[in-house]
């Protein structure tokens, strides 16, 4: 076979390898695998923003810096970039927002190298989650995507940031802002420890087994509280308040419970559920309009939900960057592809 059709034959064959996602996931992800992207522009504060720098050895908590926190792995990484962009894009003072990612110690100096060659202004830190630290605690869920011990890391965002750190905006990495992130940052969580879009139309019981509703003990932890389902892609947290309720552990206790008697069939939601679902501040929609990347297992497109939008989120299984890769992309996947930074390399040279 000649060398130009061998690129072209690899040419064709590239969607499908993308199309298969998550499934085709390997765990031997290689430094020649991770993807290159172009480098952003630099984004200066307004004038009406107050110039502040942050370190993390800072021991106060300063009011102006936004605080952001995602996770860095090879497979998302691509939706993590476009999701990084398009707060800088938008925001009204993005040399006051500071990211702090998450990642697993693996990949970790080519992502902090990754980062800083495509936001040369950017203030981050990098920091490292011990996937040991829950694997013993996870057990399966409905998508294998679901199960990667990262997807937990927003579990100990309280023990990995530092102390001076009391609130945080946790982002998933497949949505990006289209506003200006301050609005979110400034919500009044007033004695809630977490904040986010509720959604009690949604059928709660379906969140969990029936050998969870047929437990009185189990369904006693919603006593008292109007239970409301709340997607954990967007959340803004009280780090002081979580740290002393210690709300690590419990989480971590419900984790254990569920590999013992199989309470719910996904991931790292349902805890969180179970711990804040009716004591959680409500913000406006407009901040998660979730849902686009379709269910858990076919992934079909999906619309707008009706009203003003913030934000685009594509939970669930398909995401933007490979159906746009597949070339065969829902409509709200032109949305995103905006702020995709991915640096395309051609198969075949132009000369």
């Amino acid at each position: 076979m000649s060398s130009l059709r061998l690129r072209l034959y690899l040419l064709l064959l590239f969607p499908i390898a993308i199309s298969l996602g998550e499934a085709s996931v390997s765990s031997s992800v290689t430094v020649t695998d991770l993807p290159a992207f172009r480098e952003a522009p630099a984004f200066r504060n307004g004038i009406e923003c107050s110039k502040t720098v942050w370190s993390p050895a800072d021991r106060t908590h300063n009011p102006s810096i936004i605080h952001i926190s995602m996770t860095l792995d090879a497979i998302y990484l691509r939706g993590s970039v476009a999701g990084v962009f398009s707060v800088l894009q938008h925001a009204s003072c993005p040399e006051n927002v500071v990211f702090h990612f998450i990642a697993t110690h693996r990949h970790s100096a080519d992502l902090r190298r990754i980062i800083s060659s495509t936001f040369p202004y950017l203030t981050f830190q990098i920091y490292h989650f011990d996937p040991n630290l829950v694997r013993s605690k996870i057990s399966l869920s409905i998508r294998r995507a679901l199960d990667q011990p990262l997807n937990y890391a927003r579990i100990y965002l309280a023990d990995l940031l530092p102390i001076a750190v009391r609130r945080v905006i946790y982002f998933d990495s497949d949505l990006v802002v289209v506003d200006d992130v301050a609005k979110l940052w400034r919500i009044d969580l007033r004695r809630h420890v977490v904040g986010a879009p509720e959604y009690c139309h949604a059928n709660f019981t379906n969140y969990f087994t029936s050998r969870f509703w047929s437990s009185q003990g189990y369904k006693s932890a919603f006593k008292g509280r109007k239970a409301c389902y709340f997607n954990t892609g967007v959340m803004v947290i009280d780090l002081g308040r979580w740290r002393e309720g210690r709300f690590t552990v419990k989480l971590e206790t419900w984790m254990r419970i569920q590999k013992r008697h199989r309470i719910y069939e996904l991931g790292s939601l349902p805890p969180f559920l179970l711990v804040f679902a009716g004591d959680v501040e409500p913000v406006e929609h407009r901040w998660n309009q979730h849902g686009l990347g379709g269910d858990n297992l076919e992934g079909l497109c999906r619309n707008l939900h009706p009203g003003p939008v913030s934000l685009l989120h594509w939970s669930g299984k398909g995401k933007p960057w490979l159906r746009l890769d597949s070339r065969e992309p829902c409509p709200l996947d032109l949305l995103w592809a905006p702020y995709d930074l991915f640096r395309y390399t051609p198969l075949i040279a132009d000369s």
